[in-house]
């Protein structure tokens, strides 16, 4: 049997080179405009990032270019995304030492904003700093959620970090439905769409905040959730960590119904959990709860909680917050290496004791 041929890069941007950018007169790979070029099995695509007011000119680069991609050898599938440059959530200096936020910030989500098709809720999972444990959180959520019979999607915006393919234990193509939308894959009962899916393994994104909220975008309204016969009950958002461009482009082109925020005991992950509330806060994002993971470690001796993160830190943020501590995971080595290997615990283990707060948790959000 004949081995398919392999796209070849250079190839490619060869290929790209023919398809002349109309501001320079040069090639769109020597004009320097192939941003985040992925090369994926068959499947071959890449950012096209222009001025907001250019867009119209390049609409019939970027079809020339994917008529381009597709005559390459070996490929299958060429995408190009169109997306321009903006400054949104941007913040912008005053003279002196401190900063003000773009005024594009402090509104909430326009009137049309709406639910991906065929999704009946959204709840985004978010924390103020990684290493909190959200994309755990996120994961066990949805695997909890679809162990009790719900329909569930899970959907990972942490374009720079994505570790849904990881934590879920799934890798693959994702390919194109004849609604010409991407149809997610599924593990333990969910269906999953990442930017991992999409690029190669362990290849850096080095993508400005348009290049990857125009990602996200496509990733959440592009894709087909559900359908008119079966919608999905939930879709959880994993957002990156922080307050950048990603949660503000998620916060103002989805209909979020709510947002769940991950912290640890300790008063360092705190004081970024407030900002990541404030956020939303401003966002008019309603805020459903405070999860608090790595709470504690039994004693292996007494079975006697130890607090080696600090103690009740989000219990008072909750309150301060006035919305319910949805639960305090405790630190579990069964929890990590779940995730490492792609078998949440949720699903895996319910009756463990991180797994019973995660099956709780869902029952409460869903």
């Amino acid at each position: 049997m004949n081995e398919p041929i392999s796209p070849d890069r250079a190839a490619i941007l060869a290929a790209l080179d023919q398809v002349i950018d109309p501001k320079s007169g040069r090639g769109l790979s020597a004009a320097g405009l192939v941003q985040g070029l992925s090369v994926r099995g068959d499947r071959v695509g890449f950012m096209l990032e222009v001025p907001a007011a250019d867009v119209p000119l390049y609409e019939p680069v970027s079809a020339a270019a994917e008529r381009a991609l597709a005559a390459v050898p070996g490929v299958g599938q060429a995408q190009v995304v169109l997306t321009a440059e903006a400054a949104a959530g941007v913040t912008r200096v005053r003279k002196g030492a401190r900063v003000s936020p773009d005024p594009q910030a402090q509104a909430g989500p326009p009137a049309d904003v709406d639910r991906p098709a065929h999704v009946r809720r959204v709840i985004a999972i978010a924390s103020g700093k990684g290493g909190v444990g959200k994309s755990a959180v996120a994961t066990n959520l949805a695997a909890a959620m679809a162990a009790q019979g719900l329909r569930v999607g899970l959907l990972d915006v942490d374009v720079y970090g994505p570790s849904a393919p990881t934590m879920m234990g799934i890798d693959g193509d994702p390919t194109f439905g004849p609604d010409k939308k991407l149809e997610p894959l599924e593990a333990w009962g969910v269906k999953i769409m990442s930017i991992g899916f999409l690029v190669d393994a362990g290849a850096p994104m080095i993508w400005r905040g348009p290049m990857a909220s125009s990602a996200a975008r496509q990733m959440t309204h592009d894709v087909a959730w559900g359908t008119a016969e079966a919608p999905l009950d939930v879709l959880i958002v994993d957002m990156p960590p922080g307050t950048g461009d990603i949660q503000l482009t998620m916060s103002q082109k989805l209909k979020l119904d709510g947002v769940v925020i991950v912290t640890t005991p300790q008063e360092i992950a705190l004081v970024d959990a407030r900002r990541a509330a404030a956020m939303f806060h401003k966002l008019a994002t309603p805020i459903l709860g405070v999860i608090e993971n790595m709470s504690f470690f039994p004693d292996p001796a007494t079975g006697r909680p130890l607090y080696l993160f600090g103690e009740g830190g989000g219990k008072a943020e909750a309150g301060r917050l006035g919305v319910p501590l949805l639960g305090e995971i405790p630190l579990d080595p069964a929890l990590r290496q779940g995730c490492d290997e792609g078998r949440p615990l949720a699903a895996t283990s319910p009756d463990s004791p991180a797994a019973k707060v995660f099956l709780d948790m869902a029952r409460r959000l869903a």
